[in-house]
């Protein structure tokens, strides 16, 4: 008895993640869609969650009938990055005078000659695209780091955890159940040492009636600056949808924010994230070795801009930063803070002095700053607590 076996040849994987077509995207239509919509009557007498809920509805409408969603392609199924217009009938012509030469009609040399041609301008396009992807790394730092994935043969996530009892987690649910609260136990809410609230003589305290208004085009300026080649937050609010509609939908925003800067009320949207685990260092098993990476609201972050240039300008005004401190401080970077440090340290050494360094790093100290300490040291910088 003969046996046969019919073996089909496995089909692309379609990828589950739907993203926003650009390339057949309305933005004519978004703009005459919103556009229409009166703004100052339709969030007048609300609060800022409402307002929120309000603006976040029309837009998303607008989005779905302007903006078209396609699946993401599967990383086989991708034509590659380096791959021209020209290129493809190239390398069709090379496939022809292959079979040409297999049928004996051109000889050897002139085949060679042919797949030589071809390899050197597919070695040349490929050169020509890392050459762009390494110039344009400042701009562009996504491209890249996309470019540099695609390289990759296999993805990393998060392998086996081990829980608190010893025993190993497979499950992608309770992985990220462990991770939560791994990420969540980071925050504490302990009090630390009390310290004087009083304020130096003269020092004038930013009230809540003190706070300069949220205009109309600080909204505009800053949404038309935004960054096009960030992922959007959980709302849905692409970045390059915001910047492309900044001159029509800066009204909104602008009301929103008064009313949160103004109640202190926060939109639930902006209080969510997608958080990704990122491995640091160490044991991979080991839930502690990760660090939280968390993709939030576009539009929420503008508000944080918003706070920290009126935080910045009052701190500065009021010299409450030293001269040392060069983190996180406009003109001042890792590079400053070396150059300062060799200066002090070689002048010392110039000087026959002994001269002894100590380095100190803080375990996870972003996620473990106290709160209620922050907001003491804000209070006695002269910041009120209604106005942060």
């Amino acid at each position: 008895m003969v046996e046969f076996r019919i073996l089909r040849g496995r089909s692309r994987a379609m990828s589950r993640i739907t993203t926003l077509d650009f390339r057949r995207a309305n933005f004519g239509l978004f703009k005459d869609l919103l556009g229409r919509i009166p703004w100052d009557r339709a969030l007048e007498g609300k609060g800022a969650q409402e307002s929120w809920s309000v603006f976040k509805h029309h837009f998303l409408r607008a989005q779905d009938r302007c903006i078209l969603k396609s699946r993401k392609s599967s990383k086989g199924g991708r034509r590659p990055a380096w791959m021209s217009k020209e290129l493809p009938e190239k390398l069709k012509g090379k496939k022809e005078v292959y079979r040409m030469w297999k049928k004996g009609l051109p000889t050897w040399e002139e085949y060679r000659d042919v797949v030589r041609l071809r390899r050197d301008a597919t070695r040349k396009a490929k050169a020509h695209l890392e050459l762009n992807v390494a110039r344009d790394v400042k701009d562009k730092k996504k491209g890249f780091f996309k470019y540099i994935s695609s390289k990759r043969t296999t993805r990393e996530n998060v392998g086996l955890l081990l829980n608190e009892v010893g025993a190993l987690v497979m499950e992608d649910t309770e992985k990220a159940e462990l991770l939560n609260a791994t990420f969540a136990s980071l925050f504490t809410a302990k009090v630390g040492p009390q310290e004087t609230q009083t304020l130096e003589v003269g020092q004038k305290v930013l009230r809540k009636e003190d706070l300069p208004l949220v205009e109309e085009d600080w909204v505009r300026e800053h949404l038309g600056k935004l960054d096009i080649h960030k992922s959007m937050g959980p709302d849905g609010m692409h970045p390059r949808v915001l910047r492309e509609l900044a001159d029509v939908i800066a009204r909104p925003p602008s009301i929103i924010f008064e009313s949160s800067w103004r109640t202190g009320e926060v939109p639930e949207d902006w209080r969510k994230a997608n958080v990704t685990p990122v491995f640091k260092k160490g044991k991979k098993e080991d839930q502690g070795n990760y660090r939280p990476v968390s993709l939030t609201s576009i539009p929420g972050k503008v508000m944080e801009q918003l706070i920290l240039d009126v935080i910045s300008k009052h701190v500065e005004e009021k010299k409450v930063i030293g001269s040392g401190q060069h983190g996180f401080t406009k003109d001042k970077s890792c590079l400053t803070n070396l150059i300062a440090f060799y200066d002090g340290m070689t002048g010392w050494v110039d000087e026959g002095r002994a001269v002894d360094v100590v380095y100190l790093d803080f375990s996870k100290a972003f996620d473990t700053v106290s709160r209620k300490i922050l907001v003491s040291k804000l209070r006695k910088c002269g910041l009120d607590e209604c106005g942060q």
